[in-house]
């Protein structure tokens, strides 16, 4: 038996692996095998042939940012003429278009703008509650987070408490990047260690929160700190448990002020196929269609991911390092099946809340009850 199949091995046998043997998955050139074996893994947790998605919208609510990260192709800096916060009537009726198509969530994140005070978020969050109270407001990263404790002089758990009683329902995974300090310094120097990213997420669990955790590759990191990475979030979820979600990309250079060759569909199917194996706590991985298009979406569905991510009515971030793949709910459907799937619509709890089994009537019905 050769050493990547005894790892494999001890891996289906439900032992966890450490960081040498994550290192050896990821110098494996052996694709197809360390896919087979995370597929098996994810039918473990989900025995039934059924691939979700959520039908959500991004919402960018400013451009400005403060943070600088050198692979950013979004922000805009202070006192720029191209930043903008979107107004307030802006914002509801991207959520009211969202209501109207069937969508359940809202993930709405933007730059660490220094000009917003803390009160910005907590009033916007009571209005659109009051306004909206069945929408799931999965928004803010851990990044803006950080900031809202800088403009407001609180500390962590205050600003959590008070996210979450003006409506804030759970957080998403972004700026997670490579949970490493070295790189993190490297990318973005003022966007904060990995365990100031972590401790909000912490932090959000305790408060009975859930997050999703994410993670990016190809900004030139080595496999050890890809690995240290998934680590971190694994000991992470043993203590608080509340990562839904675990969603992994490759960086796009475009457009962006660090110039690399952009890592292609092996280098992200190995990621997802590795990350299922290593993360043997959290029960849900998410398809990264947006960066990576739908065909190899289609694939990461064989690959560990049990989830096709979220329609996404809309998505400036990626976009504007210029990948701009848009899936909508009927191609979702599509894609699902082409990967011999039976399409389901979730909630952000992953609770399901319609299968899409008998193509033509489930199809028609949805498109007449939205």
């Amino acid at each position: 038996m050769s050493k990547i199949d005894a790892i494999l091995d001890r891996a289906l046998q439900g032992e966890r692996l450490g960081l040498e043997e994550g290192i050896a998955l990821w110098e494996s050139n052996e694709i197809e095998k360390l896919g087979h074996v995370a597929n098996q893994l994810m039918l473990a947790k989900h025995p039934k042939p059924i691939t979700t998605f959520v039908v959500g919208r991004n919402i960018n609510y400013t451009n400005v940012c403060d943070t600088y990260c050198r692979f950013c192709a979004f922000y805009r800096q202070p006192g720029s003429n191209e930043g903008y916060v979107l107004p307030d009537e802006t914002i509801f009726q991207k959520i009211q278009e969202t209501l109207d198509v069937g969508g359940t969530e809202i993930l709405m994140q933007g730059g660490t703008n220094p000009n917003l005070p803390f009160s910005y978020y907590t009033n916007l969050l009571k209005e659109i509650k009051k306004r909206f109270p069945t929408i799931h407001m999965h928004s803010f990263s851990p990044a803006e987070v950080v900031k809202m404790m800088e403009v407001s002089g609180l500390p962590l758990e205050e600003v959590i408490r008070q996210l979450k009683e003006a409506g804030l329902d759970s957080i998403p995974g972004g700026g997670a990047e490579i949970l490493d300090d070295r790189t993190r310094r490297k990318i973005s120097r003022l966007k904060g260690s990995w365990r100031e990213w972590m401790d909000v997420m912490q932090s959000a669990h305790r408060h009975d929160m859930t997050t999703t955790a994410t993670m990016v590759i190809g900004f030139g990191e080595t496999l050890e700190e890809r690995v240290l990475h998934l680590l971190r979030v694994r000991e992470a979820q043993d203590q608080t448990g509340g990562f839904l979600a675990f969603i992994v990309w490759t960086f796009q250079p475009d457009n962006t002020n660090m110039p690399r060759e952009k890592l292609g569909a092996e280098d992200y199917l190995k990621a997802v196929a590795v990350s299922r194996i290593m993360l043997d706590n959290i029960p849900n991985f998410q398809s990264s269609w947006v960066t990576m298009g739908p065909e190899v979406g289609k694939q990461s569905l064989h690959f560990g991911c049990n989830d096709f991510g979220s329609t996404m009515m809309e998505e400036n971030v990626v976009s504007a390092a210029g990948t701009t793949h848009k899936v909508n709910i009927n191609l979702s459907l599509e894609l699902i099946r082409e990967a011999g799937k039976i399409p389901a619509q979730r909630n952000t709890h992953y609770q399901i809340l319609r299968v899409f089994d008998s193509q033509e009537k489930s199809d028609r019905d949805f498109i007449m009850q939205n």
